[in-house]
């Protein structure tokens, strides 16, 4: 991976001092003589080439130098105004110009790979991070997976209750039809002379200027009735009850008369126990 940073920086680091250095050669050496052309393209590549090993060597350290940075961007500025002023003084102008930026682009070159370095993790912590993004995604997966599930279990729920309401509505309504037809029939024979007279008679005994008037059914909620509660009686004293309320009419009452007084006056004992205590008495 460091490779793919520092590689170029060191092919545009050399093409731009080549060509700093043959455009010094060829435009100074036409005015002075070529070694003295050479060494003053030496100096200002070896100056640059200095400062550059200073900045790495700093840079290894994890230090930095703000004046070391400075001189090596004055010495890049300084082969870019070189090859500019060639470019504008020499025939083909913009060929040179096209070339111009090559110190400048390798200075930045290396700017980058630095920016790289500092920034740069090991395979460990790049896996570990690779680790860590892939798991929040398998969360995040879940997570999306388990709302979908929920809310098409509750779609679910919904529809089925819907249709349980929609089923008790039809039932409800198709009984109270039924009620509402029952009731119009009762209510129409009540209404009828002739039925009511035969229902009244019927139902009650009918004496002169005395007909009671028979009554409809009540259509509602009916109260239930509260047991009655005490203690139980014993069988001496359900016998001498059953035995009193037996004889107190002559002829003695029936069993049924009985039982429907016995119960009438408020005493409570079971069906098996009473019909046992008549056959002791009777």
């Amino acid at each position: 991976m460091k490779a793919k940073t520092v590689l170029p920086a060191v092919a545009m680091t050399a093409v731009s001092m080549v060509l700093t250095l043959a455009v010094i050669v060829m435009w100074l050496g036409a005015v002075m003589p070529w070694p003295v052309a050479l060494v003053v393209g030496l100096g200002i590549d070896g100056g640059w080439l200095a400062t550059l090993a200073y900045e790495r060597r700093l840079a290894a350290q994890g230090d930095h130098s703000t004046p070391v940075t400075a001189v090596g961007w004055g010495f890049g500025l300084i082969a870019a105004s070189v090859l500019v002023a060639h470019a504008l003084t020499a025939g083909g102008s913009a060929a040179w110009l096209a070339v111009a930026w090559l110190p400048v682009a390798a200075k930045a070159l290396w700017l980058v790979h630095g920016l790289w370095e500092r920034t740069a993790l090991t395979a460990t912590a790049l896996d570990a991070i690779r680790g860590i993004r892939q798991e929040a995604r398998d969360e995040a997966a879940v997570a999306r997976a388990r709302l979908r599930a929920e809310a098409a279990t509750e779609e679910t729920r919904l529809e089925a209750v819907t249709d349980a309401g929609a089923r008790v509505a039809r039932v409800t309504a198709t009984t109270a039809k039924t009620l509402a037809d029952a009731w119009s029939t009762l209510e129409r024979a009540r209404a009828g002379e002739d039925t009511g007279r035969a229902l009244t008679s019927v139902t009650t005994r009918v004496t002169p200027d005395v007909t009671p008037r028979w009554e409809l059914p009540v259509w509602g909620p009916v109260e239930a009735m509260t047991a009655l509660e005490g203690p139980a009686l014993t069988d001496e004293v359900l016998d001498a009850l059953v035995d009193e309320i037996r004889t107190s009419r002559t002829p003695p009452l029936s069993y049924r008369e009985m039982a429907a007084r016995f119960r009438t006056a408020g005493h409570s004992a079971s069906e098996v126990r009473l019909r046992a205590a008549w056959k002791r008495v009777a």
